[in-house]
């Protein structure tokens, strides 16, 4: 009961003290899906939980959402070595091609190019926020060469830094509420203050990474905030973590663009995970996020899916999101 009343408490005060950002223009502007069939690609083996019938799923409860209509489809961008190098190695670029193969590479690619286009698409006023229904995910990907935790290339990772060095803006905030936490995109920013990074997850899960004591290095330090969660955790656990220790240090961040690897194996029932963020959760986690935005003067975000293994409910999850992002 207490921590209902809190989080009854805390939600009230963030909305009266954002309530004089909550006309920004682009209100009226819609929201971007980028999704292309080549990421129904199978990339794995048949009883592989990352399969192409996670989007298959997701595009159908879109539609009969009736939402289709009303996102403005976004094409892929066309990338090469020198986006992918913004965040990844050389070799490990190379070592995804010569250990995986040029097709698997290739749907890699894909995914970073959707990613981007969406950066793309918001930056230039074309869509007020965006939604990539991507996969394979990418937020373990570091500079393994190797196929980590599903994930090949970093979408996420690289995407800040290329809405960093390629489209002009400083500072990146990424929120990740996937149940797995992403030890690749940790791993190129922990001692950078230009990007904040949080993360709810279960620590004792795979990768076993995300200690809250791991909080940055040198001129990074508070700049990488780890919140573990214990199974069982349901909206009330992730929203009080949002609620005490994301909002204070995003409106002290005040990041230009928002960025959210957007995990819906953290949603209940999910055969890779236990927790139970429930549709309206997700909602809540987004009105959050959309907030933050707006208390720094804009609505530029792009959420990249990541994980999410139970069929209906990671389509369920994605149109509470997508939803939510629209509103």
């Amino acid at each position: 009961m207490r921590r209902r009343t809190f989080l009854s408490h805390g939600v009230t005060a963030i909305t009266a003290m954002l309530a004089p950002t909550l006309t920004w223009a682009a209100k009226s502007m819609q929201t971007g899906l980028v999704f292309d069939e080549i990421f129904l690609t199978r990339f794995f083996g048949p009883d592989h939980p990352e399969q192409p019938e996670r989007l298959q799923v997701a595009r159908k409860a879109i539609t009969a959402a009736g939402l289709d209509s009303k996102l403005q489809k976004i094409p892929l961008k066309q990338i090469n070595d020198s986006e992918l190098k913004l965040a990844h190695s050389a070799a490990h670029i190379a070592g995804i091609r010569s250990n995986h193969g040029a097709l698997i590479d290739t749907y890699a690619r894909a995914g970073v190019g959707g990613t981007l286009a969406a950066c793309d698409a918001v930056h230039r006023g074309k869509v007020r926020n965006s939604f990539v229904l991507v996969r394979p995910p990418g937020h373990h990907a570091g500079n393994a060469g190797e196929v980590v935790g599903f994930c090949l290339f970093n979408n996420v990772a690289i995407a800040a830094r290329y809405l960093q060095r390629r489209l002009g803006y400083r500072k990146i905030l990424i929120i990740d509420w996937d149940f797995h936490h992403g030890d690749g995109t940790e791993s190129f920013f922990y001692d950078d203050p230009s990007v904040l990074y949080f993360s709810t997850h279960r620590f004792e899960s795979y990768p076993r990474t995300g200690d809250p004591e791991r909080r940055g290095a040198g001129a990074g330090l508070g700049y990488n905030i780890n919140v573990a969660l214990e199974c069982g955790a349901g909206d009330s656990e992730v929203l009080h973590a949002f609620d005490t220790q994301l909002m204070p240090a995003a409106l002290r961040f005040k990041p230009d663009f928002v960025l959210i690897s957007a995990g819906f194996d953290s949603r209940e029932n999910d055969p890779l995970g236990c927790f139970n963020i429930t549709d309206q959760g997700y909602a809540d986690l987004t009105e959050r996020t959309r907030a933050i935005a707006r208390a720094s003067g804009h609505e530029r975000i792009v959420s990249a899916l990541e994980g999410g293994y139970n069929l209906e409910g990671l389509a369920s999850g994605i149109v509470s999101h997508l939803q939510a992002l629209m509103k």
